[in-house]
Parts: C-alpha cells; sequence; structure tokens
C-alpha cells in the first residue's frame, strides 16, 4: 500500500498561508498545536509527521520559517499520540555523530520505537555563519562528511547489544562484554563511544534522505531507509524513481526503499472550488516575497525582472553551484511550461516546485493511484499549503478513497515507524 507521511511546516507550505485570516500563525510557539496537526494525522492513520530544520533565518520579515526545534517538538508530540512515526532532520554538516545518535536514540525510547532521521548535509552560507564556517564546505566534501557521519552513527546505535541492561540489584547494572566502544577515527570525527543511551528499540531508527544531486542518490543508494523526492511532474517523478531504485540494488541492497515525492493539494467539493482556494492563497502573496524565494533557489539576482516577460536563460544544472534537486524542479517548470515569470513564481509559491494536485478528492485520488501504479512513487510527502484545513481536507476525504480502494490503510497494525514502513528491525553489525 501506498506510505504518507506529513510534512508540518509553520502555517502551511503556500509561502502566503501565514496572512490567511485563519491562520494559526499565533500559535506557532505552542507545542499544543503540533500535537494537533500530529493527532490529526495519525486519525487519518499517516505513516509518519516530519519536520525540516534550518540553522538560519533568511527574509524574516517575508513569513515564519522556523520557531521551535523540531526534535523537542517531537519528544512532546511522542507523549501526545501513540502510532505516527516522528521524523526530523538533523545536519550533518552542523551535528557530531555523538550529538545526533543520542537524539534519536532517546526519541526512540521515549516513543517506543517510533523515530525516524532525515539526513541532510546543509546548503546555505548564512546557516554556516551561525555555526563558525566563512562558507558552506563544497559539495562532495559535505556529502564525504556525511557518510562517514552516517557509518558513526550507526556504529554507536550498535554500541549496545540487546538485552545488555541486567539491572541485578545484586549483581550488575550491564552486562559489560555487550556493550563495547567503536573508537571510529575517520577523516572528519573521532568518536571512541560506545553511546551513552542503550539500543534503540527499532534497533536503528529510520533512516531517511533526501539529496537529489548525484553524490544525494548514491549517499541514498548505500544508506536510506525511505527517501524524500522532488518531482513536477510524473515524467520527471519516474527517472528519479527508476535510476535510485536501480542505484540501491547495484549496491547490493535488498530492501525495498519507498520514495516519497512532495506533494501539495488544494482539495474542494468541485475543481473550481479547489482552484478558488490556491488562487486566493496565491493573491496573498506579494511578488516580491515570491522573487526573494526564487532568488534562493537559483541563487542569483532576480529582483528586476519583468513578471510578465518570459523567464531568462538560466544556467544548466551541472554548472550550478547551489541545491540541485530544487534547481533541476525550476529548470523542469520552464522546460515543459515555458512560463513567464508570474506564472512560474505561482507554481513556487506552494512547496517551492513540487507536485501540485487540485481538485475534488476523487481527482487527487485518482493522480495518486496513478503515479503509484506507474513506477513514480510508493506514497507521498504530504505538504499541506495551510494548516490545519488542507490536512483537513486530505484525511477527511481523500483517505477514505484510497483505503476503499485498497491503496491505504483502514488502521495500524504495528506500533513502530519501521513497521509502518514495512522495513525489518536491523541486527547489530
Amino acid at each position: 500500500m501506498m506510505h504518507i507521511n506529513l510534512f508540518l511546516f509553520g502555517c502551511g507550505h503556500h509561502n502566503a498561508a501565514w496572512r490567511h485570516p485563519n491562520s494559526p500563525v499565533e500559535r506557532l510557539g505552542d507545542i499544543r498545536y503540533y500535537e494537533e496537526m500530529a493527532q490529526l494525522a495519525e486519525r487519518g492513520k499517516l505513516d509518519a509527521v516530519f519536520f525540516a530544520d534550518g540553522h538560519a533565518t533568511n527574509n524574516i520579515t517575508d513569513g515564519p520559517r522556523w520557531f521551535l526545534e523540531p526534535v523537542t517538538m517531537l519528544t512532546a508530540i511522542s507523549r501526545a499520540t501513540q502510532h505516527i512515526g516522528l521524523v526530523s532532520t538533523i545536519s550533518s554538516t552542523f551535528f557530531t555523530p555523538f550529538h545526533a545518535a543520542r537524539l534519536m536514540a532517546s526519541l526512540d525510547h521515549i516513543s517506543g520505537g517510533r523515530a525516524g532521521w532525515n539526513v541532510v548535509t546543509s546548503m546555505f552560507d548564512v546557516e554556516a555563519r551561525n555555526h563558525g564556517y566563512e562558507a558552506m564546505p563544497g559539495h562532495a566534501e559535505r556529502y564525504a562528511r556525511a557518510d562517514e557521519f552516517i557509518q558513526a552513527v550507526l556504529q554507536l546505535w550498535d554500541s549496545w547489544d540487546d538485552g545488555a541492561l541486567l539491572n541485578d540489584r545484586a549483581g550488575d547494572y550491564v552486562d559489560e562484554n555487550r556493550v563495547r566502544q567503536i573508537n571510529h577515527h575517520g577523516e572528519h570525527f573521532l568518536v571512541d563511544g560506545p553511546l551513552t543511551v542503550p539500543r534503540p528499540p527499532q534497533g536503528n531508527p529510520v533512516l531517511f534522505q533526501a539529496g537529489a544531486s548525484g553524490h544525494g542518490r548514491a549517499l541514498a543508494a548505500r544508506y536510506a531507509e525511505a527517501i524524500y523526492a522532488v518531482a513536477w511532474d510524473l515524467p520527471s517523478a519516474q527517472a528519479y524513481y527508476r535510476d535510485v531504485k536501480d542505484r540501491i540494488r547495484a549496491a547490493g541492497r535488498t530492501v525495498d526503499v519507498p520514495i516519497l515525492p512532495g506533494l501539495v493539494t488544494f482539495i474542494g467539493s468541485t475543481e473550481a472550488e479547489a482552484r478558488a482556494k490556491q488562487r486566493m492563497l496565491d493573491e496573498l502573496l506579494p511578488a516580491e516575497t515570491s522573487l526573494r524565494q526564487l532568488q534562493l533557489f537559483i541563487d542569483q539576482d532576480c529582483m528586476d525582472w519583468e513578471l510578465d516577460a518570459p523567464v531568462p536563460p538560466l544556467p544548466p544544472l551541472e554548472a550550478f553551484k547551489g541545491p540541485k534537486g530544487r534547481y533541476a524542479t525550476v529548470l523542469r517548470i520552464i522546460e515543459t511550461e515555458q512560463p513567464t515569470v508570474r506564472e512560474l513564481l505561482g507554481r513556487l509559491a506552494a512547496g517551492g516546485g513540487h507536485c501540485t494536485m487540485v481538485g475534488t478528492p476523487e481527482q487527487v485520488a485518482d493522480q495518486m493511484e496513478h503515479w503509484y501504479r506507474n513506477g513514480g512513487a510508493d506514497g507521498f510527502n504530504l505538504m499541506p499549503p495551510m494548516q490545519p484545513e488542507s490536512v483537513q481536507d486530505f484525511v477527511d476525504y481523500v483517505i477514505p478513497i484510497l483505503q476503499q480502494r485498497g491503496l491505504f490503510r483502514q488502521d495500524y497494525e504495528h506500533t513502530t515507524l519501521r513497521g509502518h514502513l514495512g522495513l525489518e528491525r536491523p541486527g547489530r553489525k
């Protein structure tokens, strides 16, 4: 069946969501808001909720991006939910393996085996300058560090055997033969271990990965147990899907790694109503805000571009030095639609170029099924343009259709995120 995660982000993924009169912008520091969102997703039997993370406040007047720290939020959410998985981004560029391993192992224990780690390398110089770097390290260096980072984290999670805790009040607390140092002395990290947290309930929290570059796909092929993808249309989704699945097989792995493209949905009782919802949010967004977002995606000044003229020529993907996944999507939209600058800004306003489906619940379910049955996706990472309304529409109207078609679970059958995703619990290596 499909796997569906909910990507929670501020007031929603549309850049104007916070401007809507019904937005929860005043509640972004209230943990009860996020607990309610997770409970709504759990009512829909979704696999997991997911938080991205950022380490800088770009263009802060344009609207909210980051507020509460995500692992802290997920720890609280774990106490307000019972089944749903809890996935957080942790940067391999700015954290250390010991810190990341301890955070994720702790969340896995607290939640009873529902933790997932989205491995990212971070991207922007403004983030780097909050962590002691003048600028971000080069692309290849970041991914080399990420590879070693993951190796060290996996070793730390394995530094305790299952059953190492004895809790023998008349004897030993731990069987010392079942806890060991890892003595990882690599190019980027020195980590002796063992971890201060016993082995997590899932063995390893689930490893998610979202890189679209060659380095990112290679890292996913070696380690990822689920993958977040960016695809504007089905052909680009199919190309990514085939490439990454082939890379996983070539790496000698037999695990069926689910690939989950981002999905933005506008849902109405009629297609006209759904498009009216989309149009209302688009009209709340100042053009200047949209141009600043585009500038971030393409890494060049576009503030004086003529809105109703064609998009000026952009460098090819191989010449681009920034985050390649989002840039590739921008190029794909331009290639397939030849939009004006204003039209391109509209395409990017909600979710930044992820697949967008607009229509009735049946139309959205039809399109999701088409992607799922035609090698484009194993499920989706739902990116609601407006919270909570867009999530409520999806849970109340789309999920029942998918359930009726046998494409999504009627109820949870497992208690761990690994169970939801059909992944085995790994043994200690």
